[in-house]
């Protein structure tokens, strides 16, 4: 079983892909530049973040988007939420003592406020939020923890989560609740793909001594 758990906080945790749509529109209408509905967004949308932005509002800077996002963001008429299963999993790995991280691109502002308004912050040994490129963090992430490669997992619901474990020499596990389609999910070739979390944990339950 792995004994250390990395996790992404949009869409793998929660549920905040309604908001984050209505403040990405947000943005685009006070650059003049037509709105996305929910499946064109899935489709373009991807992390690093700065890139998306860079393609669908080619030489605005990233910085002045910020502001805008931010406020309609919490202005959002459909709030975040914990996704199904997420809140069980982390109690079962309470429970398990498995050791639990967050590695997220979430603003660190916004997260704080979710993770203690959700009451989800308690669960993690340590939260890394505001991270652009999760690429750049894992190493130091596995090694400032004392975190074995072949014990632990990185759990995420878009390819630059696939992308990162496998950066770090970690397992990949990945999640369909998100914002990635499982079809694209399963190009980046994770080694784990599950529905959503509780399949992953009767996983976890059934294969004590697999990673």
């Amino acid at each position: 079983m792995y004994q250390n758990l990395l996790f992404d906080w949009s869409g793998t945790l929660v549920n905040d892909l309604p908001p984050t749509l209505f403040a990405t529109n947000a943005v685009l209408r006070q650059h003049n530049v037509p709105e996305m509905d929910l499946e064109e967004f899935r489709k373009r949308f991807r992390l690093p973040y700065p890139e998306f932005y860079d393609e669908v509002l080619p030489g605005v800077a990233i910085d002045s988007l910020e502001g805008i996002f931010r406020s309609s963001f919490s202005n959002s008429p459909v709030q975040v939420t914990v996704l199904p299963h997420a809140r069980e999993m982390m109690e079962w790995c309470t429970a398990q003592k498995i050791r639990c991280f967050v590695l997220s691109s979430m603003d660190s502002s916004i997260f704080a406020h979710q993770s203690r308004e959700l009451k989800m912050d308690h669960f993690f040994e340590e939260i890394y939020s505001g991270v652009i490129d999760k690429r750049d963090r894992i190493g130091e992430i596995l090694t400032t923890h004392g975190l074995a490669m072949e014990n632990t997992a990185f759990v995420g619901d878009m390819v630059h989560d696939i992308e990162t474990a496998h950066h770090g020499e970690i397992a990949s596990v990945a999640v369909t609740t998100g914002y990635d389609p499982e079809a694209r999910l399963r190009k980046a070739e994770p080694k784990h793909l599950f529905h959503d979390l509780t399949a992953f944990r009767e996983w976890l339950e059934a294969n004590p001594s697999q990673t």
